[in-house]
């Protein structure tokens, strides 16, 4: 990894995501720390899963070497959308609203995991130098709109 700038974002966007998440865990009931926490962390994970996919994912995608686990991380990417976008539904001081964080947690923990450990170094090897610039780059410029769009939509909502 010769530039390894955007697997170092990536890296400490998962650092902070799950230190959130255990900030999180540690709230209770409807309370208005758990509100702030929770609005932080959607809007986080739903910024940092756009940019991703636009630059790391956009790349790997067009190298069919790559595909399959590119494929298969933006496929978890929705299935973490579609958690965030039921427990704003969820009455926040209910065991079911727990029970559905604890669910995505485990789901985004394990999703995390398995880019830093398998996803990542596969696709270090199959970029060059340049491209692994150009990627940080991507990221680096959309992370803030996406943070910005993310604040003014809600989960699950469509982007065009």
């Amino acid at each position: 990894m010769a530039d390894a700038r955007i697997f170092l974002d990536l890296k400490a966007d998962h650092d902070r995501h799950r230190k959130m998440l255990e900030q999180l865990a540690e709230t209770q009931g409807d309370s208005e720390e758990r509100r702030d926490l929770f609005e932080k962390l959607r809007l986080e994970l739903q910024a940092h899963a756009a940019a991703e996919e636009e630059s790391l994912y956009a790349t790997m995608l067009a190298d069919p070497d790559l595909r399959d686990e590119a494929r298969h991380s933006v496929s978890e990417h929705k299935e973490i959308d579609d958690f965030l976008a039921e427990l704003v539904d969820t009455d926040m001081s209910s065991g079911a609203w727990l029970t559905k964080f604890k669910d995505m947690r485990h789901r985004y923990l394990h999703h995390i995991d398995e880019e830093e450990e398998d996803m990542f170094p596969a696709a270090a090897k199959g970029l060059s130098a340049e491209e692994e610039k150009k990627i940080a780059a991507i990221f680096e410029k959309r992370k803030p709109k996406e943070l910005e769009m993310a604040a003014k939509e809600g989960p699950g909502d469509e982007r065009e």
